[in-house]
């Protein structure tokens, strides 16, 4: 009795190691940004379901839906717009950008005082979409107040 539940609790922490490491899920609203970390090769990956990959490689998943972005303000001019991920564009968000977990950003910090929490990859297109310049990774659907 003792040697299967071994053999059972090694066999899921391997299956477990093996399904963070190898293992990523793409929904059908995302497209994965996958970097290879021994060749530095950087691909989109749109397929949705359950992709392998080796454990070298990282993959970071974005959200291409459009998304209500807002500035937190009292004045009346504007305050939000409606922004889209180009996933076309995804070289030149990674130049701007760089390479990292976006879900991860901004994740432990502490707003409080407002409604709104702003973090994540919904964050980064915030500052792009209220920024002079216009980049080609961040397209504006709707301008609103």
């Amino acid at each position: 009795m003792r040697k299967a539940v071994g053999t059972t609790s090694v066999l899921l922490a391997v299956l477990v190691i093996f399904y963070i490491t190898c293992v990523h899920y793409t929904d059908i609203h995302q497209v994965a940004l996958v970097r290879n970390r021994a060749t530095g090769e950087l691909t989109l990956d749109s397929v949705p379901g359950f992709n392998l990959t080796p454990p070298w490689v990282a993959v970071a998943r974005i959200d291409i839906r459009p998304t209500r972005v807002c500035i937190t303000t009292t004045g009346r001019s504007f305050n939000c717009k409606l922004v889209q991920f180009v996933p076309q564009a995804y070289r030149e968000f990674v130049a701007t950008e760089g390479f990292r977990y976006y879900w991860l950003s901004n994740r432990i910090s502490f707003n409080f005082g407002y409604g709104e929490e702003y973090r994540g990859m919904k964050d980064v297109l915030r500052g792009y979409a209220f920024g002079v310049e216009r980049y080609p990774f961040v397209k504006v659907v709707n301008e609103y107040e």
